[in-house]
């Protein structure tokens, strides 16, 4: 993805240029796509959130701390997910971050054929809530996630959440 954070991709309502809006000068500064890579062991999903929030401090994302919160535990879910479900079949996980000028999508891709879909609430299990967590938080921050398949035939899930620029007083 080489758009910095521009594309046509999934964006949360009202990030979206219409028809006849002008093209921004240029980006941001703390707009563009990052990834990386990790092995799909229970010691990247710290790693994998660390590196998720440095990035966004490093690069002056204006971004409230309640947001920062809502996309760690998604990249934490996220990651979770393939170390415990995809770690047989992908070895490697891979974490992406796009920032863009009204938005934030983070994702996490492994190459797993599986594409899970979020469980109801059961207060019995002790597992297997962790896509129904992030649906819920991308729903209450205005944004949206949802599962694809990659052309390897594995699996990207990705959450894009609205970013509401904090204000400096």
């Amino acid at each position: 993805m080489d758009d910095h954070g521009r594309g046509t991709g999934p964006r949360p309502q009202g990030g979206a240029e219409g028809p006849g809006d002008p093209e921004p000068a240029g980006p941001l500064p703390y707009e563009g796509v990052w990834r990386f890579t990790a092995p799909a062991v229970d010691a990247s999903v710290p790693q994998a959130r660390h590196a998720v929030r440095d990035l966004l401090y490093r690069q002056g994302v204006p971004i409230s701390d309640d947001l920062v919160h809502g996309l760690l535990l998604i990249v934490s879910e996220l990651a979770t997910n393939a170390v415990k479900h995809a770690a047989l079949l992908s070895p490697m996980l891979a974490v992406e971050v796009a920032v863009g000028a009204e938005w934030v999508r983070v994702s996490v891709e492994d190459n797993h054929p599986y594409r899970p879909t979020a469980l109801e609430a059961d207060h019995a299990r002790t597992g297997g809530r962790g896509l129904l967590l992030v649906s819920e938080v991308a729903r209450e921050a205005g944004g949206v996630c949802d599962v694809e398949h990659t052309a390897s035939g594995g699996k990207v899930i990705w959450a894009a959440l609205p970013l509401k620029p904090v204000r400096v007083l």
